[in-house]
């Protein structure tokens, strides 16, 4: 398959004439052949009527027709074969085997979509019958369903060129809703994405949908801004930093008809170690503390960036191991030299801080955009004195905080922002103590992990992939598993609709197959 370095609006390749971005590869440096073109107004204004046009068509699609699209897509990734794998490879600098397991994370997310719109699960039906004699007042009769928001716009995320950009689960699951999806494609790696991109598009015309059902636009911030505020988008999947999620969520705010926003932006994800279990086995933890650590070179959204746990001789021991095992890593190269160069600024920063103590730094590269790791040590007042502390550090870096007692463990974490995760390891003599930081943590956190650590997302119905303000925009939703289909539905009732104007499934003699809540009892 040939790179064009052209946007795709709907059937066609558009070449806009500039082409002002050229991929890099950063374990090299060099520049990629070829140079791809910004979409402007033009071409998002063509892309959002399209894909308007589309919503109407497509949101009408059987649930059959609808799961062969996701699987027609996912059929279509897998065919490109090694191209996939090595232009991933050379724009990302991520090893082969991330790639690969990574495109059967997206081809595996769009099959379970498959499943999801084939069972009819999200369509959430209810029917309650009319109760004409009920006094004092009759019940009319009321039956719901939830019908898709409209077309959607889709960020690319930095980090997961396959799994959270093109056909990753932000499009996946809005498809999947019945919305059609434009794809504003990330600039790290624009080749794969245009892969990817043609690999959908065919997708679409396989199945004989109408062409805007997608489109894939390449752009600066403007591209973005401009793609949001248009009145035909009715929703955003964004994954990426604090800052560029909070622009995203204002444009969508401000607009005449303000719109939902779904951003993952910014977690430290803490870990907390309590007594019994670094007792038991803190050397183990350290070295897999480490492991987590830079895993993919810290470059996960749930990368472990707090530690919390009891000073003193445990303690200690667990912060050697981490830090032996540290000195020992030899640093990648990072996804890009703007998160390289974030990443070195933030180190910095608190290793020239008053409070903080370097524990350990991992080994120097000799290679370009290759940052060492590092693990520094505070007090808990120092860490409540300074939020900065608790801000993320996008990459292996981690702050531990000695604390003095549980209790002080208890105030910092009340203390904290909103996260992705939260991580306890715990031993039996450690329960009454995890049972009064479990509650706090519900109220933190998206995900709790136990005796675990938190890299690593599995794609499965019970998968919370959120999290309050600042882990995400709206902490009812998931971005990760069958539950984020939810954020691109809404419920809709019809009340006393004769049965010939109700959609087939509300109908008395609808699916069979289908669940639904009928007079407050279950059916299936």
């Amino acid at each position: 398959m040939q790179i064009t370095g052209d946007i795709l609006i709907g059937s066609r390749f558009v070449s806009p004439g500039d082409r002002p971005l050229q991929a890099l590869n950063p374990a090299t440096g060099e520049a990629m052949e070829p140079a791809f073109g910004f979409a402007g107004e033009d071409e998002i204004e063509q892309a959002c009527a399209l894909a308007w046009t589309a919503f109407h068509a497509y949101r009408a699609t059987d649930r059959e027709t609808r799961a062969g699209f996701l699987e027609t897509m996912a059929e279509n990734i897998m065919a490109i074969g090694d191209q996939l794998i090595e232009r991933a490879t050379a724009e990302t600098a991520l090893p082969r085997v991330r790639i690969e397991s990574e495109r059967a994370r997206t081809v595996g997310q769009l099959m379970l979509f498959a499943d999801v719109v084939r069972s009819g699960d999200a369509l959430e039906l209810r029917i309650d019958h009319a109760l004409p004699e009920r006094k004092p007042m009759p019940r009319p009769d009321l039956r719901v369903r939830t019908i898709p928001l409209g077309p959607v716009a889709v960020f690319g995320a930095s980090n997961f060129p396959l799994a959270f950009s093109v056909a990753g689960g932000d499009t996946a699951s809005a498809l999947a809703a019945g919305c059609p999806v434009i794809v504003k494609g990330h600039p790290a790696h624009p080749g794969t994405g245009e892969i990817v991109a043609r690999a959908v598009q065919k997708a679409v015309a396989d199945c004989g949908l109408p062409e805007g059902v997608f489109s894939y636009l390449l752009g600066a911030v403007e591209t973005g801004s401009t793609l949001v505020a248009d009145p035909r988008i009715k929703a955003v999947g964004f994954t990426g930093s604090r800052g560029g999620g909070l622009a995203v969520v204002g444009i969508a705010a401000a607009r005449p008809e303000p719109i939902p926003v779904y951003a993952e932006m910014s977690s430290t994800n803490p870990v907390y170690l309590l007594p019994a279990a670094l007792a038991l086995r803190a050397e183990q933890m350290g070295r897999d503390f480490v492991g987590s650590l830079t895993l993919g070179a810290g470059q996960f959204c749930t990368n472990p960036g707090l530690l919390f746990g009891l000073a003193g001789p445990d303690f200690d021991t667990f912060l050697a191991s981490a830090g032996a095992a540290l000195k020992q890593w030899e640093p990648p190269a990072m996804l890009t030299p703007g998160i390289c160069k974030a990443f070195e600024a933030g180190v910095e920063a608190l290793s020239q801080h008053n409070k903080v103590e370097t524990v350990a730094r991992g080994r120097v590269g000799n290679g370009v955009n290759q940052a060492t790791a590092a693990l520094f040590a505070t007090d808990a007042e120092s860490f409540l004195a300074d939020e900065a502390l608790g801000r993320e550090v996008f990459g292996s870096s981690s702050l531990a905080i000695r604390c003095d007692s549980a209790e002080t463990i208890y105030r910092l974490s009340e203390a904290l922002e909103g996260q992705l995760t939260a991580t306890i390891h715990v031993e039996p003599r450690d329960a009454d103590m995890a049972r009064r930081l479990v509650p706090v943590l519900e109220r933190k956190a998206g995900r709790i992990i136990v005796n675990g650590w938190p890299t690593g997302v599995e794609v499965s119905h019970a998968m919370v992939h959120g999290g309050p303000f600042p882990a995400t925009s709206d902490s009812r939703t998931t971005s990760v598993g069958s539950l984020a289909i939810r954020r691109f539905l809404r419920p809709i009732c019809y009340q006393n609709v004769p049965s010939d104007l109700l959609p087939a499934e509300l109908r008395d003699d609808g699916d069979p197959s289908v669940p639904r809540l009928v007079d407050g009892k279950r059916e299936l």
